[in-house]
């Protein structure tokens, strides 16, 4: 076999191996096709101490094949970037809700992710018949909905909406690195790294930072409703 066989070889069988995942990937959409439309629900952004909470919600069609596609946080920014693309060109419909540092402050972050992920909902533009959830159970929403535990490596529309999720907030993270230089929210996406938390310490939170998450690293007293820049903040330690 020639060194060009033995390329086309490995290429084929990986090829096949990433197929066979994807399927496995199914397992769950193929138990709900009968119910009609399935969409996928996830979030990014529960964990940081700085901006918004992002939810996704996918409907892809039955026959859709997104190779690679997996839990955004087992994929290269550069891989979810492209995923991103091929995503938004093939899925039925996308929904996308953003929910501000204030509201996380306000409501606390699991009302937030929800608040996030009905927005997503009634973004799609269509009425999905059953809700594939990565853990948890949306209050406030009529629809059958599926929860199902580390869902993002589970399911193909999981992992789509956590993708759209991903790449939706790390743009506008990257965004925010310009406006407020000196936290490396390009790099950290506002979550908490040793320099984010030294930076917090050396210059004070920033506007979008969670007042709620960062008493930890600030020792000065809370202005009302949040509004001083320097004021206390409650650790919250979600995930």
């Amino acid at each position: 076999m020639t060194k060009k066989e033995e390329r086309q070889k490995r290429q084929q069988e990986k090829l096949a191996a990433e197929l066979g995942r994807l399927e496995n990937m199914k397992v769950f959409e193929r138990k709900y096709e009968a119910c009609g439309l399935i969409c996928g629900i996830d979030e990014a952004g529960r964990g940081p101490l700085a901006g918004p909470v992002v939810a996704g919600a996918v409907i892809l069609p039955r026959d859709s094949q997104i190779l690679w596609l997996n839990d955004s946080k087992k994929l290269t920014a550069g891989r979810r970037e492209l995923l991103y693309d091929e995503i938004m060109e093939k899925a039925l419909a996308v929904g996308i809700g953003v929910v501000s540092h204030e509201r996380v402050d306000e409501i606390n972050i699991l009302q937030a992710t929800y608040e996030a992920m009905r927005q997503a909902i009634e973004q799609l533009g269509m009425v999905p018949d059953v809700l594939l959830n990565d853990a948890v159970t949306i209050p406030g929403v009529e629809l059958k909905q599926v929860p199902i535990i580390k869902g993002d490596a589970k399911s193909v529309s999981i992992a789509a909406a956590s993708v759209i999720a991903k790449v939706t907030r790390d743009r506008m993270m990257i965004q925010m690195d310009q406006k407020y230089p000196g936290y490396g929210f390009a790099s950290n996406k506002g979550y908490g790294s040793a320099a984010h938390i030294a930076a917090i310490r050396e210059k004070g939170p920033c506007e979008i930072h969670r007042r709620t998450f960062i008493r930890n690293f600030t020792g000065q007293q809370s202005g009302k409703n949040g509004e001083a820049a320097n004021e206390q903040t409650t650790d919250r330690n979600s995930i």
